[in-house]
């Protein structure tokens, strides 16, 4: 009796090990979605970075607001590199094209002299399965030769187009669209070109 307990014990314990073998995590990114705004190109170079996001979501899982006050984290969804990296690569791309210049990067380079500097610090970045995508953000515009500032807060919230997590990172990526349209009118303003 011991013997067969055994045997079904381990082959229960296979058959677990078997089924997380299998399961695989899928990988997810933040992309720039902007088009160009329309306006004349601002011939102007922005570094963007750096950029913080809250401790709850900083991790290569996606952390997903279940009910008030939990969150899960989905451990076979994970964000293909850091947050903070991704965010401010979706926001220089963005930047890019919103300011209709080549001259954005959100990583140091070599020779690169900014004109501007962008500093965000992500205060939410809630995702809800089904339902949408909330990003709010404080933001900071430093002009490198006189230290002129401008700051702002933006406030985004986008509906997802399906229940999966490729539409819950879409949805973060047009929300991030948003925060970089106040920051590049922020630029357009330091720059002599708004109102």
């Amino acid at each position: 009796m011991a013997r067969r307990i055994a045997h079904l014990f381990a082959i229960a314990l296979a058959a677990a090990a078997a089924g997380c073998a299998s399961a695989q995590p899928h990988y997810y990114t933040l992309d720039s979605t902007a088009s160009p705004a329309g306006a004349p190109p601002t011939h102007v170079a922005v570094a963007v970075g750096p950029v913080s996001v809250p401790a709850a979501v900083d991790q290569p899982q996606f952390v997903v607001q279940v009910a008030p006050n939990r969150v899960d984290v989905e451990e076979f969804n994970r964000w293909a590199s850091p947050l903070n990296e991704s965010i401010a690569r979706a926001l220089a791309g963005d930047l890019a094209s919103q300011l209709g210049t080549p001259d954005v990067t959100a990583a140091p380079l070599a020779n690169f002299k900014p004109d501007y500097r962008v500093t965000v610090d992500v205060q939410r970045f809630d995702s809800v399965r089904g339902q949408g995508a909330t990003l709010e953000a404080v933001w900071v515009v430093r002009k490198t030769a006189s230290g002129q500032t401008r700051s702002g807060r933006t406030i985004a919230r986008e509906p997802v187009e399906g229940d999966g997590f490729d539409a819950l990172a879409a949805a973060h990526s047009r929300a991030l669209t948003k925060v970089s349209a106040d920051i590049a009118a922020a630029i357009r303003k330091q720059a002599g070109q708004g109102s």
